[in-house]
């Protein structure tokens, strides 16, 4: 599974939300590579599951395969929003 979390200009706040979705995935069991971008690179990029935070839900209206968190260094909101997704999903 390739996921991608995704911030403005992709070095801070996505960043971050890597390592916390890593985390999260870890915990999960779930094995998967993650990557970090801006907005302006994630629109070339192919994935299965995008990963941002509620400031950017207007970017991602039309895509279903996005997760989005309010807390980035929340392992636990992160997990559990991963998992509902996985879940509903049939990828766990």
């Amino acid at each position: 599974m390739k996921i991608i979390t995704v911030c403005g200009l992709g070095v801070g706040s996505s960043l971050i939300l890597k390592m916390t979705v890593d985390s999260a995935m870890s915990q999960l069991g779930v094995k998967c590579t993650i990557e970090h971008w801006d907005m302006g690179t994630i629109k070339g990029q192919n994935c299965d599951l995008i990963v941002t935070t509620e400031g950017f839900r207007k970017n991602f209206a039309d895509q279903e395969n996005v997760v989005y968190i309010n807390n980035i260094v929340d392992v636990k909101e992160t997990k559990e929003k991963l998992e509902t997704y996985l879940k509903l999903h049939n990828l766990m």
